[in-house]
């Protein structure tokens, strides 16, 4: 009896130890991946001292804020908009929580510069967090090689790179959704609850996690003729929950209401260049190897000789779903190619085990011509992912030069720097400024969030509130209404206008106009002060 008893005990030893030296070697791999992921970014991201887009420059002032005035400031900067400081909700709270970490200094004090660099620094961390994800959920699935593909994301896209480095909410949502699948194909599905919560929280494409519970529940009826009922209704509960327990109910849901309607129903204004599909041409230039992966995953299907398991009829689905998404609008291009390789890899996970159990075992040994490789052939598992790496190495070298291209175009990180300081340092807190550009709010609110603005954000958050003092406000912009100082002063109650220079109808009205004095311009803007009659 103590003889099985200390047998016992050294076998229950020997499997502690197994097992500890596995943690080590995952933790190991993670951290390494991580620092792949990390320099990868870092790459595309330094291409300019700029950021990607213009939405970064307001969700790191947010950050900045949050910061310094605590998890829900005051927001007065939009008051004639959905978002005005009454009715404001921040779709994007957890993000901004996360941007706080990075936000250190007001724009007004060094022209910006601390806030741009805590802005790269985050839109490196946080997309390198979500593919991280990505080689977790293959892992969990067996992938082999699961390191190589989660590095591959680099090759599918350089529209997908781009995104993912915009200090936008956009990589946390795939992170959330990634983590989401992984429980899901793990059948945790109590924990999909917190994730729908804190996803309510972090971003505003919350639903999306409700789709890809949708799918999975879908795919596990396809196959198994049962229902997960759990599968949908644990996320349904926590986004629920996000929904009622958060800081700015009930105008979260007022707002939920206000902002996606326009994007579904027949509104036609226009909403920014993301919200249009890409050309077809342009669409398979800029994620042509996502396409690859999608049409290689399925001859690996045809060529597989077992029926589709579970998790790749799931990844079939959600390219399918995202792919349409992406079809019709060009925004969506943050989730296809990633999910396009995710089911690269699970639809050829099955030929790459069969082939390292065929050719590295005994079957290698009736191959005359191949008995170097018979004698040797304990070394292909360690070769196979170097073959995989040198395979991807172009799609990965062209798909980072090309990101770190469309990166470099973007305006430049003080373009109105020194315009808006200017009005920072001359115009009298709580100033209402009239701007002839709504994309222009963004950077105005960097560099000086001690005025209000007209519009910002999205041009149909001021339609949304009233429309017939929209449709002013674009007459006005666009050079339609004679001597438009007055307008501006009695109906709008400003004090200052901002104009980009291209707006030429509207700057030749305003110089006719003696109630607008230009007092500042420089190679960008031109401000006016209004006066009095």
């Amino acid at each position: 009896m103590q003889m099985t008893t200390s047998l016992s005990t050294n076998v229950q030893t020997a499997k502690e130890k197994i097992m500890a030296k596995w943690d080590v070697r995952v933790w190991v791999t993670a951290v390494l991946l991580l620092l792949v992921f990390v320099t990868g970014f870092a790459v595309v991201q330094y291409a300019t001292p700029g950021l990607a887009g213009n939405d970064g420059y307001y969700h790191m002032k947010m950050g900045y804020l949050i910061r310094t005035e605590g998890l829900t400031p005051d927001f007065p900067y939009l008051p004639y908009t959905i978002l005005n400081e009454t009715a404001f909700y921040d779709h994007h709270l957890l993000y901004h929580v996360f941007l706080a970490l990075f936000a250190t200094t007001d724009p007004a004090l060094d022209g910006g510069l601390a806030l741009t660099q805590g802005a790269k620094l985050a839109s490196i961390i946080m997309p390198s967090l979500a593919f991280l994800a990505v080689w977790w959920l293959l892992r969990g699935q067996k992938v082999p090689y699961a390191a190589v593909f989660a590095v591959g994301l680099f090759a599918v896209s350089e529209a997908f790179l781009y995104r993912m480095s915009m200090p936008r909410a956009q990589s946390l949502s795939l992170l959330l959704l990634v983590l989401g699948l992984h429980w899901l194909l793990q059948s945790n599905y109590k924990l999909l609850l917190p994730l729908g919560f804190v996803f309510v929280w972090a971003y505003n494409a919350f639903p999306l996690l409700l789709v890809v519970a949708g799918t999975y529940a879908i795919a596990t009826f396809m196959l198994e003729r049962r229902i997960v009922w759990q599968a949908l209704v644990y996320p349904a509960i926590g986004i629920g929950l996000g929904l009622v327990i958060n800081p700015y109910f009930p105008e979260n849901i007022d707002f939920i209401v206000g902002h996606l309607l326009p994007k579904v129903g027949e509104s036609s204004t226009p909403v920014g260049n993301e919200w249009s599909p890409y050309r077809t041409l342009t669409l398979v230039n800029n994620s042509g190897v996502a396409f690859l992966a999608a049409l290689a995953s399925i001859l690996a299907l045809g060529w597989r000789d077992k029926r589709i398991d579970k998790p790749t009829l799931v990844s079939l689905g959600l390219m399918v779903l995202f792919g349409y998404m992406l079809f019709e609008s060009r925004r969506f291009v943050e989730y296809f190619p990633p999910f396009a390789f995710i089911f690269f890899a699970l639809s050829a996970a099955p030929l790459l085990r069969d082939w390292l159990k065929e050719w590295g075992g005994k079957r290698l040994l009736r191959h005359a011509q191949l008995r170097w490789a018979a004698q040797n052939r304990q070394y292909l598992p360690q070769l196979a992912p170097i073959a995989l790496l040198l395979l991807l190495a172009y799609p990965l070298y062209v798909g980072l030069s090309d990101a770190r291209e469309l990166l470099a175009d973007s305006k430049p990180a003080d373009q109105y720097a020194d315009a808006v300081i200017w009005l920072h340092d001359n115009a009298p807190d709580g100033t209402m400024v009239f701007q002839t550009d709504w994309d222009d709010f963004t950077r105005l609110f960097f560099y000086n969030s001690n005025a209000v603005y007209t519009a910002g954000l999205d041009p149909t958050f001021m339609e949304l509130e009233d429309e017939a003092f929209y449709d002013r406000w674009v007459d006005i912009t666009r050079g339609r209404v004679d001597a438009p100082g007055a307008a501006i002063r009695d109906e709008f109650g400003a004090s200052y206008v901002f104009s980009d220079l291209n707006h030429d109808d509207f700057i030749d009205e305003a110089e006719d106009d003696p109630l607008l004095q230009e007092v500042y311009r420089d190679e960008y803007a031109v401000i006016y002060e209004v006066g009095n009659p």
